[in-house]
C-alpha cells in the first residue's frame, strides 16, 4: 500500500499550522467539575450570577453552569483590546454589555484566560462600581509569566507555561474554538511571529 500524503489544505499546500495537546478534554471536565464544588462550597445555598467574556468563554461558563449545584443565571460581556490588529493595544473597550444589573448580587466573572490581566482588570474596576455583594473571578487557564496588571484570579483550573493556546472556545482566527481539548499552536513555515493572546 502507498504510504499516506500529509495532511493537505484544499490548494495542496501543507497546512501552516499544527496543534499539540496540552490538556486533554477529560483533565478538563473534571477539574470543572471541582471547581464547581468549590465555588458552591464558598457561597452555600446562594443564588450565584456567572458573566462569561465572549467568545472564549462561553465552552466553560456552560460546563461550569452545569456542575454548580443549586441556583446559577448568567449573563454575557464583550470586551476588545485588538482592533484590526494581531497584537493588543493594551487599551480595552467595552463592545457589549450586560442585559441585567449585577447589583446586590453575587458574581463570578468567567475567563477562558488570564494572561496580561489588562481585560480582567477593566472588567472588575467596571464592575466593582456596580456593587454586587461579591465579585470572584474563574479561569480555565492561567498564564502568570505574561502579567502585567496586578489582578488574579479567585479560581484557577490550570497553570500553563507561555505558550500560545487554543482550543475549547481559544481561537486563532476565530478557528479552533470547537476542539474539545486544550492545545499548542505550533506555527509552521508561513507563520514566522506568534499571535498575541490577552
Amino acid at each position: 500500500m502507498p504510504k499516506r500524503k500529509k495532511a493537505e489544505q484544499k490548494d495542496g499546500r501543507a497546512p501552516r499550522e499544527r496543534v499539540r495537546v496540552l490538556i486533554t478534554g477529560g483533565r478538563i471536565q473534571r477539574r470543572i467539575h471541582a471547581l464547581a464544588q468549590e465555588i458552591r462550597k464558598d457561597f452555600p445555598g446562594e443564588p450565584l450570577h456567572l458573566v462569561s467574556v465572549l467568545k472564549g468563554g462561553v465552552f466553560f461558563l456552560t460546563d461550569l453552569a452545569r456542575n454548580i449545584p443549586g441556583e446559577v443565571s448568567f449573563d454575557f460581556i464583550a470586551v476588545s483590546s485588538y482592533g484590526q490588529k494581531t497584537h493588543s493595544s493594551g487599551q480595552v473597550r467595552l463592545t457589549r454589555d450586560l442585559d441585567s444589573s449585577i447589583e446586590g448580587r453575587t458574581v463570578i466573572v468567567v475567563e477562558d484566560i488570564l494572561d496580561t490581566g489588562m481585560t480582567l482588570q477593566y472588567l472588575l474596576r467596571l464592575f466593582q462600581q456596580r456593587k454586587p455583594k461579591h465579585l470572584r473571578v474563574a479561569v480555565l487557564l492561567d498564564k502568570p509569566e505574561r502579567r502585567i496588571a496586578a489582578v488574579h484570579a479567585d479560581y484557577i483550573g490550570f497553570s500553563i507555561p507561555n505558550e500560545f493556546v487554543v482550543g475549547y472556545g481559544l481561537d486563532y482566527a476565530e478557528r479552533y474554538r470547537n476542539l474539545p481539548y486544550v492545545g499548542v499552536l505550533l506555527l509552521g513555515p508561513g507563520l514566522k511571529k506568534k499571535p498575541a493572546e490577552d
